[in-house]
This record gives C-alpha cells, structure tokens and sequence, in this order.
C-alpha cells in the first residue's frame, strides 16, 4: 500500500544541505514519495565540480533553472543553459561542473533514490542558512568513503575537466 501524500513547498522550503559547495534545498525526499524519486534544488557556486562517477541504480536528471553548467557524459562534453536539461541513465559516466557565477538546477533522481538521498545527506551538513557555504576543495576521499557504505555512487576518478574547459565555458 503507498503511503504517498501531497506535497506543497514553497520557494525556500525544504530540508537544507551543505553539500561540496553547494546549498542542497530537498524537495520532495524518497520517503515522501514512497521510494519514487528524490527532487532537489542545487544552488552552486563557479568552479564546483563533481568527480567522474555513475550510480548503478539511479537515473539522474539536471534542469539548469539559472546559470550554466558543463556536463560530462559518457566521454562526451557539453554546456548547458538556462532552460537546459541533461538526463543521465544509471550506469553511466558523468561529472558536472558549474562554469557561471552561480547556478540554480533543479535535480531529480529515480531510481534507488533513497540511497543517494543518504549518500548526500551522509556527506553534507544540515543547514539552516539558506545561502551558499563557504568554497571548499573537493572533498574526495569523503565522498569515496560515503559512496562505499551507501553503494549508490561508484567514484571513476577525479573530475575530466581542464583548465581549459573551464575558461572557455564562461
């Protein structure tokens, strides 16, 4: 039996993350949807970048609300604006990185979304600052480690951009 209900957020609203430079606001988490998706705003900051990864059991999707992001799929680069989307099936190689001042995308995860909904929460911080955090490094071997206990990420390798791939972005 679902125990799906409605759910009604308004515009800052929501769990509140601090996550590898980013304010993630949850939406609509997997327990609210009954294991069906996870639904986030991800507000970042330029230079934020995700390492080279695939979750074997979730798709995940971007829609750039505002800014710019570059998209690393499967070998594959492309920017990505406002009003873009990029849908990335689960098992396949992918890393971001965000090439304007700052960058609204709204994410959604299907899937095994519980698990990465942990993954992410594992890694973040709670927050209740509705701004962006400090810019910090990408916190690499923090990641590794969360992705091991949750096995919703597989970590590939450090970020595919180049310096300058990220200069040309802009």
């Amino acid at each position: 039996m679902s125990t799906r209900t409605a759910i009604v957020r308004a515009e800052g609203e929501g769990d509140a993350i601090w996550f590898n430079s980013d304010l993630f606001t949850f939406k609509a988490t997997a327990e609210e949807t009954d294991h069906t998706l996870t639904l986030f705003e991800e507000l970042s900051q330029r230079g934020k970048v995700t390492p080279l990864h695939l979750h074997p059991n979730a798709d995940e999707t971007f829609y750039v609300i505002n800014g710019e992001i570059r998209v690393h799929v499967d070998g594959d680069e492309q920017t990505i604006g406002r009003g873009g989307v990029a849908s990335v099936p689960r098992g396949v190689a992918h890393a971001m990185m965000v090439t304007s001042e700052t960058a609204l995308v709204l994410t959604i995860v299907t899937g095994e979304c519980k698990e990465l909904e942990m993954f992410f929460r594992e890694v973040g911080e709670p927050t209740t600052q509705r701004t962006l955090p400090p810019s910090v490094p990408l916190p690499l071997e923090r990641i590794r480690s969360a992705a091991a206990r949750h096995g919703s990420v597989v970590v590939l390798g450090p970020p595919p951009f180049t310096a300058t791939t990220a200069s040309h972005s802009v």
